[in-house]
């Protein structure tokens, strides 16, 4: 829901009930006006497969708040977090079959990591990690396995993550979204080599 925009800070949720059917209802305090977030966002008014993002329009993502980071990354601490992650995706490494997603400090210390069959599941999930430990997000990077696509790239901006890469690539509509929230984009992180596609002025060599 944070990654989403459905919610600004963890404390407006009131109630989270899962249910024997699978459903997961969340009950918000009464102070969230849910329709004015809707319409602001545009983009909730669909079904989110658990394996992967709906339909997307990039340029939703004009109404993001820029980010604000002072946060710079070593470009060997990028490479080294991105390339660790098969080293700490246990399922992967016996399925091959599962996406991996982790939150890194500026120094490159793991924050918190999650695996999912599904890469948007998977960033989710260390969001919440995040927020739930009160992890300033603005100060932290995440590195994920999965294609940079817009829907990806938004759940990042949205909670202020100033640093995001992968070992995939970078679509243009994960692009679109990166420079529209001030934010550093980084595909194809592999061995000693990246692609940096936004504000590169972060990564320091």
């Amino acid at each position: 829901m944070l990654s989403e925009g459905v919610i600004n800070v963890v404390e407006e949720i009131d109630e989270v009930t899962l249910e024997k059917e699978g459903i997961c209802r969340v009950n918000l305090k009464s102070t969230v006006n849910l329709k004015s977030r809707l319409k602001l966002a545009e983009r909730f008014s669909r079904v989110i497969l658990s394996a992967c993002g709906g339909p997307y329009q990039p340029q939703a993502s004009k109404k993001l708040r820029k980010i604000e980071s002072k946060l710079t990354v070593k470009a060997e601490t990028v490479q080294k977090c991105v390339n660790n992650l098969n080293r700490i995706a246990e399922i992967f490494r016996k399925t091959g079959g599962v996406h991996v997603a982790a939150i890194c400090k500026g120094e490159g210390t793991l924050v918190t990591f999650a695996e999912d069959v599904g890469r948007h599941n998977a960033v989710d999930k260390v969001i919440g990690k995040c927020a739930l430990g009160k992890i300033a997000f603005n100060e932290c990077f995440l590195v994920l396995s999965g294609r940079l696509t817009g829907d990806i790239v938004f759940k990042a901006a949205k909670v202020g993550l100033p640093v995001v890469a992968s070992i995939a690539a970078a679509l243009d509509s994960g692009i679109t979204v990166a420079k529209n929230a001030n934010l550093t984009l980084i595909g194809f992180v592999r061995g000693k080599r990246m692609n940096v596609y936004t504000f590169p002025e972060r990564i320091s060599l």
